[in-house]
């Protein structure tokens, strides 16, 4: 199989993270019709939103350990199929608790057989510029704002929320299906080079072992508390920015703009992290994310909204798709499934917590201001766990006579694990 097919992969990528995410995310845009028709509470419709994070975090680690064992396809096959079923059952729901059934739980379990999976499978495609490659699969969440959610509005308008769910449950078969027949495991490598693929991909670690790892622990709490600093804001952007005078429709701007932004820092932040290293670039970030996040306390107008929200759009889109690239250099392609998807299952639990924190905030000071300057420390928190990321393995030319280092194609490969024995650091240098 072509190379170069390799770029359909990140395509059909990029349209089911679009897909499956925005559809599950488009429930902001049925919150209200859904509560005037049914009576349900505000509070009980939202709180499939949170079903879907808990869920998202488990059903990721689930799906990536079943990708490592079987593949992307059939994966991706299950999920498109039971999101367009759980929508479609959650439009006919008479109860609350059935919706909060059929869309917090299965459209979360279903939405989370996409990102890791697709992520994972995208980084064994790419030996090079793979971390643009990544960014632009998951630049499919930064697209759903501006696509799937005016999409059920329009539906919402013109007929009502039931019909507009159903139809969404209906074009995600429509779109995802054919996008899953198309995903494809990477060629293997011919015999001569099998050895040494092999040895590239693979760190000698089993999933125990990575799961109590350094390297896992601080990606791992890196990536919570990335995502514990920027859901908050994110979620309570368009309140914080009526609170401030900004008039409704512009205030819903501002989270578009957002979106936009993110697109273009996923391609910005994976073209420098090819060139830079993953690492700094993704401390840069984090750093820049702290800082925007603090600077709301001082906006009051529409224009510095939207300036901020360009630099906090891009930089939250950007650093985002940096953490798959890191765990596939740390754990290489063997586990990564597994890997990722127990990373993935805790940065939801930090996307889960930042909503319900700037609730509490609110509802106890009748302000927004304590989120956003708890939101900064928090993400300077992320900056500090950053900073402690291990080395990443080496590869240089040498010959191969350690037993801690194999040939990568005619280059000598260094287990990451190495990096924490105090004897091989002399032979390691941050890639």
């Amino acid at each position: 199989m072509s190379l170069s097919y390799r770029w359909v992969i990140v395509a059909a990528g990029a349209v089911m993270t679009c897909v499956a995410l925005g559809a599950m995310f488009s429930l902001a845009i049925f919150l209200e019709p859904m509560a005037l028709d049914t009576d349900w509470s505000r509070a009980g419709i939202s709180s499939a939103m949170t079903l879907n994070f808990l869920v998202m975090g488990l059903g990721g680690f689930a799906w990536g350990a079943i990708y490592d064992r079987y593949g992307a396809r059939i994966v991706v096959m299950t999920g498109a199929l039971l999101l367009g079923l759980a929508l479609v059952l959650a439009s006919r729901t008479g109860s609350l608790l059935v919706f909060q059934i059929t869309y917090g739980v299965l459209v979360g379990l279903a939405a989370s057989a996409f990102f890791a999976p697709m992520i994972a499978l995208t980084a064994a495609w790419f030996d090079t510029n793979r971390s643009l490659a990544v960014s632009l699969v998951s630049a499919g969440m930064g697209v759903a704002p501006m696509t799937i959610s005016p999409f059920a509005q329009w539906l919402i308008t013109a007929y009502d929320w039931r019909t507009a769910m159903f139809v969404i449950g209906v074009a995600a078969w429509a779109l995802l299906v054919p996008a899953a027949l198309l995903v494809r495991q990477p060629p293997k490598p011919a015999a001569e080079d099998a050895a040494a693929d092999i040895a590239a991909n693979d760190t000698g670690m089993s999933v125990p072992q990575a799961l109590r790892s350094p390297q896992f622990i601080v990606l791992a709490l890196t990536f919570f508390a990335c995502c514990a600093a920027h859901s908050g804001p994110i979620f309570h952007m368009v309140s914080y920015a009526m609170l401030c005078g900004i008039a409704p429709m512009a205030a819903v701007s501002i989270y578009s703009i957002e979106g936009l932004a993110g697109l273009g820092g996923r391609l910005l932040y994976g073209v420098l992290a090819d060139r830079l290293g993953v690492k700094p670039v993704l401390i840069t970030g984090l750093a820049i994310q702290s800082v925007v996040i603090a600077a709301y306390l001082a906006v009051s107008e529409l224009g510095q909204f939207y300036t901020l929200a360009v630099i906090f759009g891009a930089t939250y889109g950007g650093v985002m798709p940096l953490y798959a690239v890191l765990a596939r250099e740390y754990f290489g392609q063997r586990i990564l499934g597994t890997v990722f998807g127990a990373v993935t299952m805790l940065s939801s639990i930090g996307m889960a917590f930042g909503p319900l924190a700037g609730g509490m905030v609110f509802d106890a000071y009748a302000s927004y201001s304590w989120l956003f300057i708890g939101s900064a420390l928090v993400g300077l928190g992320a900056v500090a766990v950053a900073i402690a990321f291990p080395r990443l393995p080496r590869r240089e030319l040498q010959p191969a006579q350690n037993g801690g280092e194999r040939l990568q194609g005619g280059r000598k490969w260094t287990s990451p694990m190495s990096a924490f024995d105090p004897q091989s650091r002399g032979v390691h240098r941050q890639r």
